[in-house]
């Protein structure tokens, strides 16, 4: 476990790297999250260590969400003045995300299982 841990936090701190070298808008756990994922590809296959390793963590993944609501509670009164336009990126991002899944989905939905496209 302690080496699946290693190359999860490698690919991370090299995302984190690449995001602040190269200035980018994007999270670098996220860059770490896709070099992983481009690693998993190139390989083959997900060892079983990983597999193992990622189920120990979503089991206990309700503890990561405990500094983020300590976090949410510090900031209550901010929170509370800028509601609506929370509440409104909320909604919004809610809403798009349904209809570009509705979108993808009705895509493949006309491509079939054969792989060819639809009237």
């Amino acid at each position: 476990m302690l080496g699946t841990l290693t190359i999860l936090l490698l690919c991370q701190l090299a995302g984190e790297l690449i995001a602040r070298l190269l200035h980018l808008p994007v999270p670098g756990p996220v860059l770490g999250m896709l070099l992983l994922f481009a690693g998993l590809l190139l390989r083959g296959g997900v060892p079983r260590a990983v597999q193992d390793t990622a189920g120990g963590i979503l089991r206990h993944l309700s503890l990561l969400f405990i500094p983020a609501g300590v976090g949410v509670m510090t900031h209550m009164e901010r929170l509370g003045s800028e509601a609506l336009p929370i509440a409104v990126a909320l909604f919004g991002s809610t809403l798009f995300g349904v209809a570009v899944t509705a979108k993808v989905m009705a895509a493949m939905l006309r491509r079939g299982t054969d792989g060819e496209t639809r009237p």
